[in-house]
Order: structure tokens, then C-alpha cells, then sequence
């Protein structure tokens, strides 16, 4: 749960936090964003810097300071404008030798971060530049950005806005159009059936909307009250969001996730969730399994306890963020805009079951997502931060947004990235992994287009998640099950 509004940016002047800054600079909530971002080719820390300078340096957020101070009044927050030195900003580290397993250096190096906070004094980020060949990419950049700049959206945004086309750099990268709802054809509205039919159907829909958006509600409101996800082997204990995190990624691809998205008629946040449900299901009959044998427990096909509640907290951008364009040429013309968050959250429930038919994960997913999306719960969920956060402050509504989401198992969100390869100030990517650390959750699954590929992105709490590859191979597994079955049955289509 949280609140969220605009600030001016491009302006010069100190800016107060919005209201979800306030809730990220808490001592609930001291969240961070994550993106790592794998080059085909060696990266030039000086060609890079000259870049940011032009670029990134240019936005208010990544050239100002956090400055608290504390009075009879309260505690007061607020960026104050203050030089960059990029070399404070933008680290090189040189090895002496090649490490024998640079995926798991690349790992140690990422979970390492997440032990030290950003200095206060200075704005809050940084960009790490690894020059080490991993199995995926020649060079690593790690971009880190405390959470109380911006939402992951945006920031996503931020940094594409400072890509190119690799095949025409003077282009920006395109991104999937947003989905437009179907309209009503015309014949229907040239017949008065038609018109019947059509106010009937939106009575029903206003109805189910108003009684799906007090349900969810309720059900947000139990959360916080006494309404927990089961204890299963990857739910994260009480403080889990101040342990260290490690972050591990698997490309699969786009491609198959859009053969089983037409073939299904449904959208690819359908299928993500589902191969996600599916991949979960597995990966938790597997360590019940193993449970279950410590204790004797005579062999069998599935561990899995019934009726498992299992649900994730979703973050909803309720405002459009900014084009690419837009950001590109604010940060070319140095012209003020809106910077700030609205979000809210809703609670995602996961269907965790060992299913016949493969299938069915998905049209499962396709259920709830349909359901979700004819629900105001999102944005009853940012009106209602904003109520608490002028009665109780944001220390106290912190602390009810920190129940609300340590009572759900993890943290779920996609974002589609560019259609085309892009190059992040001439260096070739090879793919994108955002994630996210400092949340009350022992995992967080996120997925990230890029061309026809699709990243998942893991964060793990070790001591729950000892094992997160095998959760990326029972994941990916479960994507080539699903479209197994739809080519089987095809072929069996041909046949008859």
C-alpha cells in the first residue's frame, strides 16, 4: 500500500518528498531497485561517463540529496540540489585474474551490494561497470537507485530514455503499444436489441465491478488485520527484508510465450503467471518432497498440502509513466515536467496444484488477471495510503503497508521492454534483469522483455531460497510443458 504525487522536475529548487518517498525513506521501508544490465561488447567506463553527464545527471532526483531535519514540528524530508562527482557515483573495480566462475563472482558481487546503503550525503545511486565475460554478456553494468526516487516503471523508462537504436543511433528504442479494449461494433448499435443488450451488459459489468472491488478490499483489510499466506518453504520470516539478497536471471523465449498467448487467447501476463504458477507448484512439491523423506513418509507423486494460500503483492503505476520521448527530451532540453508516484498494490492469489492438463495453469491465471483487472482495488489502495499517511504519518502507515505485504509469500511484476536492440551509450545489451531488495519477502519474480527474449529476474532471500536455480529451470520447464502440449495437440488436430 502506498501513496504517491507529483513533483516538478527540471526544476532547480529543493522539492519536497511525494508521499511515496516518504513511505521508501521510513525506517519500514528503506527499498531498493536493482537493474542489471549484460553488453556484448567491453564497456568504456569514460564513454559511459561522458554519457550520463549528458543524460542521466540531467534529471533533478539523480543531482540532489535526501536532507532531513528534525524539529518541534516533525520531521521534515526534501531533495536539496547538490554537485555530482561521477566518480563518486560510478565504479570500476579491476580484477588481478579472471575469477574461475564469473556467473557466481557477478552473483556474490550484486548480493555484496545489498549489505551496504547508499550514503545520504550524496544523491542515491550508483552504476557499477564490471568488464567481466559472464555466460550471457561480455561486460556488466549494475545500476542501483534507492526506491524513493522513483517506481520501477519509471526508472525502467529513465534509463531506456538513455538507449539508442543499435541499428540507428539516432533513435530511440520502440516499445510495445499498450492493449486497447475491443469496441462495441457497429451493427449491434444500429438495432435497438443492440442497444438493450449493450445497456444490460454494462449494468452487469458496473455491478460485478463494485462487488469485486469490495471483496478485494475486504480481503486487503484481513491482510492487514490476520489473514496470512500458508507457511510454506518459501515464505520469508519475520525482518527477511533486512537480509541479504541474492539475484539470479534465465532468458527464455518471447517467442514461445507468444505462441502459447494466441494459441490460448489470452495475454502475456496470462501465460507469465501461469508458467509462474506452474514452475512454484513444482518447486514446492519438490521441497515438500524432501521434507516428507526426512520423515519417512512413504514415496508418492505430490507432496503438496491442500488448499495452500499463496498470494503476491503486485505494484500498480495508476498514472501512465512518462514516454521515452518525452524523458529524452526533457533531459536533452533540461524542460520541467511531473516526476512522483502514484501506486498502489493489489494482492495477486496463486493457484499452487500438481494440474493434469498443463493447460489449465494458465487459464487459471487468465481468471484471476481478468478478474483483478475488473477491480478498483489498486486504486483504493493509493486513496487510502494517502488518507493514512496525513492522519497517522509515514512511519505509521509504513508499518500497516509492511504487515499488509509481510502477510503475502513475494512480489510479482513484468515490464515490456524494446522491440528492437538498443545500445546503452554504444554498448551493445544483451538483456535487462531490474529487481528489487528491502521488502518484507524471501522472493521476488520479475519478468523483462527485451527483443524476442524474456529475463527473469529472481531475488531471494538464500536462507529460505537456497537453491534459486532450480526455481529458473522448474519455471522454464514449465513454460516448454505448456507449449509442448499445445504442439501436441495441434499435431493431433493434423492428423484426424
Amino acid at each position: 500500500m502506498s501513496g504517491g504525487g507529483d513533483e516538478d522536475w527540471g526544476s532547480a529548487e529543493e522539492t519536497k518528498l511525494s508521499p511515496a518517498a516518504q513511505l521508501f525513506q521510513s525506517s519500514k521501508f528503506n527499498c531498493y531497485i536493482v537493474t542489471i544490465i549484460g553488453c556484448k561488447t567491453t564497456m568504456d567506463s569514460q564513454v559511459i561517463k561522458a554519457g550520463l553527464a549528458q543524460t542521466l545527471l540531467k534529471h533533478p532526483r539523480l543531482s540532489s540529496k535526501l536532507v532531513v531535519n528534525d524539529s518541534i514540528f516533525g520531521r521534515r524530508r526534501r531533495w536539496v540540489p547538490t554537485p555530482v562527482k561521477l566518480e563518486e557515483h560510478v565504479f570500476v573495480p579491476t580484477f588481478d585474474s579472471k575469477p574461475e566462475n564469473p556467473n557466481q563472482f557477478l552473483q556474490d558481487y550484486v548480493s555484496h551490494l545489498t549489505t551496504n546503503p547508499l550514503d545520504l550525503s550524496k544523491p542515491l545511486w550508483e552504476l557499477h561497470l564490471l568488464n567481466l565475460p559472464t555466460s550471457d554478456a561480455e561486460s556488466v553494468g549494475i545500476f542501483r537507485i534507492h526506491h524513493s526516487v522513483g517506481d520501477g516503471a519509471s526508472l525502467m523508462s529513465l534509463l531506456l530514455a538513455c538507449t539508442r537504436q543499435t541499428s540507428d543511433p539516432e533513435k530511440l528504442p520502440t516499445l510495445p503499444a499498450p492493449l486497447k479494449r475491443s469496441a462495441e461494433t457497429e451493427d449491434s448499435e444500429g438495432h435497438c436489441g443492440g442497444r438493450f443488450l449493450w445497456i444490460l451488459t454494462a449494468i452487469w459489468s458496473a455491478i460485478t465491478l463494485i462487488w469485486n472491488t469490495l471483496v478485494d478490499i475486504m480481503v486487503f483489510v484481513s491482510t492487514i488485520l490476520f489473514l496470512k499466506d500458508t507457511k510454506t518453504p518459501i515464505k520469508g520470516l519475520k525482518g527477511v527484508e533486512k537480509n541479504t539478497k541474492r539475484f539470479v536471471h534465465r532468458t527464455i523465449s518471447l517467442d514461445h510465450i507468444k505462441l502459447i498467448k494466441n494459441t490460448t487467447n489470452t495475454t502475456i501476463n496470462d501465460v507469465l503467471l501461469g508458467i509462474t504458477q506452474a514452475g512454484l507448484s513444482k518447486y514446492l512439491n519438490r521441497r515438500y518432497g524432501l521434507i516428507a523423506k526426512d520423515e519417512g513418509t512413504k514415496e508418492k507423486k505430490n507432496y503438496l498440502p491442500k488448499h495452500i494460500r499463496l498470494s503476491a503483492t503486485v505494484l500498480v503505476n495508476l498514472r501512465p509513466t512518462l514516454g521515452i520521448e518525452a524523458l529524452a527530451d526533457m533531459m536533452a532540453k533540461n524542460s520541467k515536467t511531473k516526476w512522483g508516484n502514484w501506486i498502489g498494490y493489489l494482492l495477486l492469489p496463486f493457484n499452487i496444484a500438481l494440474q493434469d492438463d498443463p493447460l489449465d495453469y494458465v487459464r487459471q491465471a487468465k481468471a484471476v488477471i481478468d478478474r483483478k483487472k475488473h477491480s478498483f482495488e489498486a486504486i483504493c489502495t493509493y486513496f487510502c495510503a494517502q488518507l493514512l499517511l496525513k492522519i497517522l504519518g509515514a512511519e505509521l502507515t509504513a508499518a500497516t503497508a509492511l504487515r499488509a505485504i509481510s502477510s503475502t509469500t513475494l512480489a510479482f511484476s513484468n515490464l515490456m521492454g524494446p522491440l528492437e536492440e538498443v545500445s546503452f551509450y554504444g554498448h551493445r545489451i544483451a538483456y535487462l534483469a531490474p529487481s528489487v531488495y528491502g521488502h518484507p519477502h524471501a522472493l521476488t519474480i520479475h519478468f523483462q522483455s527485451y527483443v524476442d527474449n524474456m529475463t527473469i529476474a529472481l531475488a531471494v532471500d538464500p536462507n529460505v531460497i537456497p537453491d534459486p536455480q532450480q526455481l529458473l529451470d522448474d519455471v522454464e520447464q514449465s513454460l516448454q510443458l505448456i507449449r509442448g502440449t499445445i504442439l501436441e495437440q495441434r499435431m493431433n488436430k493434423e492428423i484426424v
